[in-house]
């Protein structure tokens, strides 16, 4: 007699080799250990739209398109997991790890992703981020996964018929057991189930398709268990980070030299600290002992031992230069436009025409193509800095005037260099893409003959700007606001523009509504000029690097100095755009 017996084998029955595509599990939000903390993934925030058509790489590659397998078909959340339909590709090395899958020799599945939103919290000791928002982007087939339950899908399971004599039924009985029993530890492995979990599902004689449903009952309890965890416990920010306490006891000593400052509640305990207290302070966050400690000896651990006081400082000096950058007086950048630069290479503003005229189509009539002319003008940013020290002395005197003084004169330095680079502008009246200067007679913006400011001549500047066209000829109407002067013209430009109760027609003052702009930076004596609000027509430009706009400090201990070095650095760039909006008199 011959008894037949089936042979449980977990290879992927969603395995495709014609079509060549394979479903899997990729992620099932199981816990990643990272430097620091403990990463989770909440599938219910994942946004699949990059993911259905991304590439399936080999182990996260992408130096070249040899490192691309195939791509992702379908995507979408379920139960048991993120589930993804797989077209690998048909050249050999996809053919290759194709076959290793059939056979069940290559198992490992990993996802790159982007993260958009984190939630902080806390098990015990263990600091957990779950991202609560993020992007898959590529599906990675790996030799060892991240997730233990990601798993090319078995579907049903592929059964081989074997046979066994009937001399020998004790054998086959501890055959199909042992069967069994890999099985189960291999769903397991995939559930991401211990091994002790493992034991007693074979210790019970359990089968291996009552293993795998409490496997995915196993897998729901920890997901409604983990958020749970997440729903309890929530930490908005963290009071011990060094960026944070260097915010606010920034501002505490900040606040030292500038009593009309309103202290925010975060700060309030670190008012009145000298920079002493402070030394003192981030010692004993660091864990250094402080006690019998000299003044010296306080300001050297502190700037040797932890960052937090060097931030601290450079928060302070932060603070008191972008006021002093801010209060500084403007000059002819307020009539500029500001805008930001990506990079440092050739920033280009493209000009654009009006729209051609609306043509008449007769009935049954064609549609005629119009044009649109264009131009182009370009300028770069360029990095200017300088690095100051504060002194290991200072700091020990407590002297606030370390940190105002020196911090104020660089803040109203840089604002007086970025004005001084676009007053340079101005008086170069460089060439443009035309090949005319900026003021220049074919421009129109230009006075055939310089003479001193008066209705006429004012006049006359205005209604050059009102006839100014664009560039397909069409009539743009540009209107002057701003009347921008050298201090010797200012008491004229003061009268000419003054705002007169007039008690009859004749005494009314048409150019009252001009600003004027004084800059003692302008050489020419006697020139002046009209510009347009740049808001509504470009001219005059200047940009920061994106991100960074205005002048940015840096701090860390000093190594050449015995204190605190701080570097400025301001990534800046200016240039013409347009010369429509401006129009200049020589003046006499």
């Amino acid at each position: 007699m011959t008894i037949h017996f089936r042979g449980v084998t977990p290879r992927p029955a969603t395995l495709d080799p014609q079509a060549r595509t394979i479903e899997a599990i990729v992620s099932t939000g199981a816990e990643t250990a990272r430097p620091g903390y403990i990463e989770r993934l909440d599938l219910r925030g994942a946004d699949l739209s990059r993911l259905i058509g991304g590439p399936v790489l080999d182990a996260h590659r992408t130096s070249s398109t040899r490192d691309q397998l195939g791509v992702v078909e379908a995507a979408e959340v379920r139960p048991e997991g993120l589930w993804v339909r797989i077209r690998l590709r048909s050249n050999d090395a996809a053919q290759a790890v194709l076959a290793d899958i059939g056979d069940g020799t290559l198992r490992g599945l990993s996802i790159g992703y982007s993260v958009a939103e984190w939630q902080e919290t806390r098990d015990g000791d263990r600091r957990i981020r779950t991202a609560t928002r993020w992007t898959p982007l590529e599906v990675s087939i790996v030799p060892v996964p991240a997730d233990p339950g990601a798993h090319f899908r078995h579907g049903g399971n592929q059964m081989e018929t074997q046979e066994q004599t009937a001399e020998r039924p004790a054998e086959t009985g501890r055959q199909t057991r042992a069967q069994a029993n890999a099985e189960i530890r291999t769903i397991a492995e995939t559930a991401g189930l211990s091994r002790a979990w493992a034991d007693a599902q074979i210790d019970a004689e359990a089968a291996p398709e009552e293993t795998r449903a409490a496997a995915f009952e196993a897998m729901r309890t920890r997901s409604a268990q983990t958020a749970t965890r997440t729903t309890r416990a929530q930490i908005t920010i963290d009071h011990t980070d060094p960026a944070v306490v260097a915010q606010r006891a920034g501002e505490a000593l900040f606040a030292r030299s500038h009593p009309d400052h309103a202290l925010s509640d975060a700060a309030r305990p670190f008012a009145y600290m000298t920079t002493l207290d402070l030394a003192r302070d981030c010692l004993s966050r660091a864990g250094v002992s402080t006690t019998g400690a000299a003044a010296d000896t306080l300001i050297t651990r502190a700037l040797h031992t932890t960052s937090d006081f060097s931030l601290i400082l450079g928060d302070a000096t932060g603070r008191e230069l972008r006021r002093a950058y801010m209060a500084a007086p403007d000059g002819v950048r307020q009539v500029a436009r500001q805008t930001t630069a990506r990079d440092f290479r050739a920033k280009r503003a493209l000009q654009f025409g009006e729209g051609p005229d609306l043509a008449k189509v007769l009935e049954g009539g064609e549609f005629t193509h119009g044009t649109i002319e264009e131009s182009q003008e370009t300028y770069s940013l360029e990095t200017f800095g300088r690095i100051f020290a504060i002194s290991r002395q200072a700091l020990v005197n407590d002297d606030l005037g370390a940190f105002t003084q020196i911090s104020a004169k660089l803040g109203r330095a840089a604002r007086a260099f970025e004005n001084a680079q676009l007053v340079a502008k101005l008086e170069a009246n460089p060439l443009m893409s035309d090949g005319d200067a900026v003021f220049h007679a074919a421009h129109g913006n230009l006075a055939g003959t310089g003479a001193a400011m008066s209705l006429t001549t004012l006049g006359n500047a205005r209604l050059a700007m009102r006839r100014q066209t664009g560039l397909s000829g069409e009539p743009i109407d540009v209107t002057p606001r701003f009347v921008v002067v050298p201090p010797e013209v200012e008491p004229l430009a003061e009268q000419m523009l003054a705002d007169v109760a007039a008690t009859k027609t004749a005494d009314v003052n048409p150019f009252e509504n001009l600003t004027l702009v004084t800059d003692a930076r302008l050489t020419d004596p006697v020139a002046w000029y009209v510009a347009a609000d740049p808001a509504m027509i470009d001219g005059l430009e200047y940009a920061y690097l994106e991100g960074a706009p205005g002048p940015q400090i840096e701090t860390r201990q000093g190594f050449e100095v015995d204190g605190v070095q701080m570097k400025v650095r301001l990534d800046f760039g200016c240039g013409w755009v347009d010369h429509r909006s401006w129009f200049k008199n020589d003046g006499a």
